[in-house]
């Protein structure tokens, strides 16, 4: 099943869950599970809320509602670029079911590379040496759906974009994952995506902020009221029509940490 297939979303609500193993990688309980339903079989992470490690900085909500929220937004901007995500019970009780997504080893849009193995075209984020003292420059995609994600990350104000959450698929696509540390009312934005710092956004991203912002005029508030708190829904828009205000990429804080550590 790819993220794009029609009724995506019934099937990984209804779908029965098989626990095949847990990404070891990952900070809170992160299970990797079989899905199937009518006969059809496919690949979903869960992430049981009895497995989350409390965030004294992120004390409302769960973060499982966080990724959902993150989901939610990305529908209503129209932007394809989070896997489909939904909250439902599962072998360990609630938690955020997503569609797992396929890449090609080797097929990564973000990463550390001596500085003249950037590929054409990319955008070096960091210049800096690796543990042997050789040089080493952390670089990113410059394609246009990369670019989207970072505008994506902006509105929901993501703490932890990491270089290991920017997926290529198989199916061709660019996905996001990991938001359960979004959509705080305060600045918290940390991304390893600032390649377009000071830059106009694309067109693209301008009209997703235009179909957000009509979205946040209509229910999609009371979709989000389910998952995050009443003052980050009013900062979500209000980043939102800063955004269309000023639709330029910010720069990073210099008196802030703006990229995640670790990066990946």
């Amino acid at each position: 099943m790819l993220p794009t297939d029609p009724g995506v979303g019934e099937f990984l609500v209804r779908g029965s869950l098989e626990i095949e193993g847990r990404l070891v990688d990952a900070s809170n309980a992160t299970l990797l599970c079989g899905i199937e339903a009518d006969g059809v079989v496919a690949q979903c992470v869960y992430k049981p809320v009895r497995g989350e490690r409390p965030l004294w900085d992120f004390p409302d909500g769960t973060l499982a509602g966080r990724e959902v929220a993150a989901y939610l937004v990305s529908v209503a901007a129209g932007l394809p670029l989070i896997p489909p995500t939904v909250l439902r019970d599962g072998p360990f009780g609630p938690g955020m079911v997503q569609l797992w997504i396929e890449t090609k080893e080797g097929d990564d849009l973000v990463d550390v590379l001596p500085p003249d193995e950037v590929p054409q075209g990319w955008r070096a984020i960091l210049h800096a040496h690796d543990r042997f003292g050789d040089p080493a420059v952390l670089a990113h995609s410059n394609a246009l759906p990369v670019a989207l994600l970072s505008a994506l990350d902006i509105v929901i104000n993501n703490a932890d974009r990491k270089g290991g959450h920017v997926l290529h698929g198989t199916d061709g696509g660019v996905y996001g994952v990991d938001h359960g540390i979004s959509l705080h009312q305060d600045h918290k934005l940390r991304t390893v995506l600032w390649g377009w710092a000071g830059e106009a956004l694309p067109d693209e991203a301008v009209d997703a902020l235009h179909s957000l912002n009509a979205a946040l005029r209509g229910p999609l508030p009371a979709d989000l009221a389910e998952h995050i708190t009443r003052a980050e829904i009013s900062a979500l828009s209000t980043r939102v029509k800063a955004l269309l205000a000023a639709p330029v990429y910010p720069v990073p804080d210099e008196d802030g940490r703006p990229i995640p550590w670790p990066a990946f």
